[in-house]
């Protein structure tokens, strides 16, 4: 097992191919999928793209997708990564996470979102991360600006069969290393939102 980091609550691990099981069950999930493709993903699309991906992301750089396990009970939570583009380097990522529903309302993104953010400013030699979201997707941002995301825009792209939601526009939100420095000098925690979505 390949431990990317801890938090006081959650492990991050490289995925393997033994955790097909554990990305069906996850992107199986209406409720999750509800901002991203409001509908399951087959079996076969994990098997054959979403899990290949993830493997072959770990062979170009440091950054990228982990899975994320409660420390105390060893269950499967979801997701975070650090998305690096097309060619692997890592000077601008995305953030990403997605969570069970099991899972939301712990404040498990904005912990695991944090940790992230620390890892890779410090020791990935990440200049920016950025991250988007439908602008409907309350639960979403509010991670992200609890984990010190800045607004940036709103922006609309064409769907053929838009989701609910989409004529409010996607939001784009990120985060520079020296404006993350200046944060760590200035801290402004703030509990968890009971409707945080981890």
């Amino acid at each position: 097992m390949t431990v990317f980091l801890t938090t006081e609550r959650l492990l991050l691990r490289r995925f393997t191919e033994a955790d097909v099981d554990h990305l069906v069950d996850l992107d199986g999930d209406v409720a999750v999928m509800r901002y991203l493709t409001g509908e399951p993903t087959p079996r076969a699309v994990i098997e054959n793209e979403v899990l290949p991906k993830i493997l072959r992301d770990y062979a170009s750089g440091p950054a990228g997708r982990w899975a994320a396990f409660e420390r105390d009970s060893g269950q499967f939570v979801g997701w975070l990564s650090l998305q690096p583009p097309a060619d692997g380097s890592v000077r601008e990522v995305e953030l990403g996470y997605r969570l069970k529903a099991a899972f939301w309302g712990r404040g498990y993104a904005t912990e695991g979102t944090r940790a992230l953010l620390r890892k890779g400013f410090t020791d990935l030699g990440v200049e920016r991360v950025w991250a988007e979201t439908m602008a409907v997707n309350t639960a979403s941002r509010r991670v992200m600006e609890k984990s010190g995301l800045r607004y940036v825009r709103t922006f609309h792209v064409h769907f053929d069969d838009p989701l609910p939601g989409t004529e409010h526009g996607e939001v784009e939100y990120e985060l520079r290393r020296a404006d993350w420095a200046e944060q760590q000098q200035n801290p402004t925690p703030g509990p968890a939102s009971p409707a945080d979505p981890g």
